[in-house]
């Protein structure tokens, strides 16, 4: 491993002028369940390394009065799986949180450092775009936010520039009575899914009165189709319904083969994951 220099700030904007002083292979370090894996295993260099351990801001998950939940990117999964603040629809970042990988690994990795990665399959993304999240970036000077469905742009690509942090992720009330379910597809308990769904909506007694649904896995972002949404949304859920609704979100897909399942399986499973979650609803 090449020569490297550590840095450990105290604030916000101290860690992105470490990361500018430190030239275009300085990495930020939250929880390191990714990036130290990757840098024994040769995969990538850190010319610097940066820890967020050291600000206590991104340590801290609040409710603001309107509703809105601000988790720091430096909050553990273990603490965001069990976030009180995080109700109703909301709690489906809560419920993705409680599925990532196992104990070791929630106790060690950070929401900032999942979503900064982004890995195609992860747990975080499709509950952050159903949950209509935002994410907070800071620069050089200034911070920003991003819908989650713009911020993830495609393998293992997203909204950042460089010498940009995540800074936190900011959730939006839920409506009202609202619901957030996770669903995910793996190999064993814990790994990564082959394929997933997350969903935010309201019922009455007998139909979805409103619906986000947004799928992992199946290509290099999560997939949100409106379509399929309005369909699900203000009537019965007949079996004509959830077909024309499952047969809308696959036409939109772009999986791949890979170690964990083929590209053809993964849009056979996920119509039946959105009849899982919805039927976990109580649909």
């Amino acid at each position: 491993m090449a020569e490297q220099s550590f840095h450990r700030p105290d604030s916000v904007e101290e860690a992105v002028r470490a990361l500018a002083a430190g030239g275009e292979d300085a990495r930020a370090l939250g929880g390191g369940a990714t990036l130290v894996a990757l840098l024994n295993a040769g995969l990538v260099e850190a010319s610097a390394l940066v820890s967020l351990a050291g600000i206590e801001e991104l340590a801290r998950s609040r409710r603001e009065p309107d509703g809105s939940v601000r988790i720091g990117a430096m909050r553990r999964h273990r603490d965001t799986a069990s976030d009180a603040n995080l109700r109703d629809g909301q709690a489906v970042i809560a419920a993705a949180a409680a599925q990532i990988a196992n104990v070791p690994v929630r106790n060690m990795g950070t929401i900032g450092g999942s979503v900064a990665f982004a890995d195609p399959a992860a747990d975080y993304p499709p509950a952050l775009v159903a949950a209509q999240a935002r994410i907070e970036i800071a620069g050089d000077g200034v911070r920003r936010e991003v819908a989650a469905q713009d911020f993830f742009r495609g393998w293992y690509e997203t909204a950042l520039e460089a010498n940009e942090i995540v800074t936190a992720i900011v959730v939006p009330p839920a409506p009202a009575g609202s619901r957030g379910i996770y669903r995910k597809l793996c190999r064993v308990a814990g790994d990564f899914a082959i394929a997933s769904i997350a969903l935010n909506l309201t019922r009455d007694a007998n139909s979805v009165t409103w619906v986000r649904c947004a799928v992992g896995g199946c290509a290099g972002a999560p997939v949100r189709i409106e379509q399929a949404e309005a369909l699900l949304s203000g009537g019965p859920l007949d079996a004509e319904r959830l077909d024309a609704a499952g047969e809308l979100i696959v036409a939109a897909l772009d999986p791949v083969d890979d170690v964990r399942a083929s590209a053809a399986y993964r849009r056979r499973v996920v119509p039946r994951l959105l009849r899982q979650a919805l039927e976990a609803a109580g649909t």
